[in-house]
């Protein structure tokens, strides 16, 4: 390929050759309207810039909604300037002069990828791509059959098809064999089938290079197991509101970056008094963590209980609304054929005027069952509200109490160390201190004024770490509050507007069907 492009000057995707590409892919009456005006490179999904000699990947950057990408039969050195295609499934860059494998690293969501015919030497950088089931990378320069071995190669659970035909070591003996052990999943590799007795056998032959690394495998797996355990029940306690009450989080995040007051611990009686504040403060987050998840629980079967109800009373109405309908199409079915045979005339004339009374009486029936629903619906709505209120204010009392608790052993706590230091500093007046009095708390009392400000700024800083997280529950709490009202009334505004929408279209069609019998006249015999 690259000798056919050897006298060819080398190009750089271009607004030029970007247009020619959109063209191209448009239908021919589409392409018309391209060439005359831009289109809204948005809604391009696939473009195609084969055989375009093209050197240096550049400019695709506002094509970010394309799935298909074809860059095959070129001389592309890099692959670069992709980083913006997240939506990319498909991505061909074969018959290149690429080297490496790289900026890859975002397409995340690419299950085909081709690199036939390059310079490759090693496969790599691949890691997230986790969704990649098609994988082509026949003729490069793969010499070391261990490329095909390296652990995140073989997570690849969905890759099942491989190609690496025409790369050195498939010379190698059992090439395949070690390739199949590595990759169990595969179903073709090289274009054939990969047989169940080549599965097996190749398993038998590389069983101990291939356990260890089932087993590290295994142990990443397992590893993973506990993370996603973490996380799930992270996003629960985010739910209730609660996240990371259940320990010494809080207590420990208040003496955070207070250097200063910590060298105050050492004081006498100082440590004791530390420990006790927190073992009471700790002991009431878990009382607030607790709380908080037992509230999370009422919150969601309130919520779960009301859309029951709602549905429960959709159904009755659809059972209603269908047997009404039903009514209906078995008489009008009756009129119709009649209808079609009479043609015209004052009989047939009489029985339109009946089918139009009727399909406004069909109307009349199916909106009243509806403004019956929607009044039903209004009321449960309101219940809703009204509970979802309460609720709601009842667990921001009593948030609030408990974090007007740890705000008072807070305040107790400064005011316990507070007499501590004031018999210190009374003892220094008098020059009464101790002779083994740490040297680095002596420092710092020699200046009465500034140790009193430092713990006081420490106690302030506390008290508004304490009130941040409480401003925290119940700005939380007050947007689920909301949220879930506004979802309940908007899901009952929506049902009621298509409701409204599909009987209108539903009468003026069989309106329209009426009236169409009047064009149809009975053929003479």
């Amino acid at each position: 390929m690259t000798q056919f492009f050897n006298n060819i000057e080398p190009n750089v995707i271009d607004d030029e050759i970007l247009q020619k590409a959109i063209e191209e892919k448009c239908p021919e009456d589409l392409g018309d309207i391209a060439r005359k005006e831009s289109i809204n490179v948005k809604v391009v999904t696939e473009i195609q810039f084969s055989f375009k000699n093209i050197l240096q990947i550049a400019n695709l950057w506002p094509f970010e909604n394309l799935t298909k990408l074809q860059l095959d039969n070129n001389v592309i050195e890099k692959i670069e300037g992709l980083e913006s295609l997240v939506h990319l499934v498909w991505l061909d860059l074969s018959f290149n002069n690429i080297e490496v494998i790289e900026g890859l690293d975002t397409l995340v969501k690419l299950q085909d990828l081709s690199l036939y015919n390059n310079r490759i030497s090693t496969i790599e950088h691949m890691d997230t791509l986790q969704e990649l089931q098609i994988f082509s990378i026949g003729k490069n320069n793969l010499t070391f059959l261990e490329d095909v071995s390296v652990p995140w190669l073989c997570k690849y659970s969905l890759l099942q098809t491989l190609n690496l035909s025409g790369n050195p070591f498939c010379s190698e003996e059992h090439y395949r064999l070690f390739v199949v052990a590595h990759l169990p999943n595969l179903v073709y590799l090289d274009f054939k089938l990969v047989r169940n007795s080549t599965g097996k056998a190749a398993a038998l032959k590389y069983q101990h290079l291939t356990k260890p690394l089932e087993q590290e495998e295994a142990q990443v797996l397992a590893l993973q197991e506990v993370e996603d355990a973490k996380q799930k029940e992270l996003e629960h306690q985010q739910a209730a509101f609660v996240e990371y009450l259940n320990g010494p989080f809080l207590f420990d995040s208040l003496h955070e970056e207070d250097g200063e007051a910590t060298k105050l611990v050492s004081l006498p009686g100082v440590e004791e008094l530390l420990q006790a504040y927190k073992e009471e403060f700790v002991s009431l987050c878990e009382s607030l963590y607790n709380y908080g998840l037992e509230e999370y629980e009422k919150r969601e079967a309130e919520v779960s209980k009301f859309y029951k109800r709602f549905h429960e009373i959709l159904a009755v109405k659809q059972e209603e609304s269908k047997r009404i309908i039903s009514d209906f199409e078995s008489r009008n079915e009756r009129r119709l054929d009649e209808l079609y045979q009479d043609g015209s005339g004052e009989i047939a004339d009489s029985k339109r005027a009946q089918g139009k009374e009727e399909i406004q009486q069909l109307w009349h029936a199916l909106m009243i069952l509806e403004a019956l629903v929607s009044n039903d619906l209004e009321e449960l709505l309101q219940d809703f509200k009204r509970s979802i209120d309460v609720i709601a204010s009842t667990f921001t009392e009593n948030i609030q109490g408990m974090f007007s608790q740890c705000r008072d052993l807070e305040n107790q706590h400064f005011e316990k160390v507070m007499e501590i230091v004031q018999a210190i500093l009374k003892k220094i007046s008098l020059f009464q201190l101790e002779e083994d009095f740490p040297d680095d708390l002596r420092t710092l009392f020699e200046d009465k004024i500034t140790v009193v400000n430092i713990i006081s700024v420490s106690h302030s800083i506390r008290l508004r770490k304490i009130d941040k997280r409480e401003s925290d529950m119940l700005s939380n709490t007050y947007q689920w509050q909301k949220s879930v009202r506004e979802k309940a009334f908007q899901t009952e505004s929506d049902r009621n507007r298509a409701c409204i929408e599909k009987i209108i279209c539903l009468t003026n069609t069989l309106q329209k069907e009426l009236d169409s019998t009047a064009v149809v006249l009975k053929p003479k015999e």
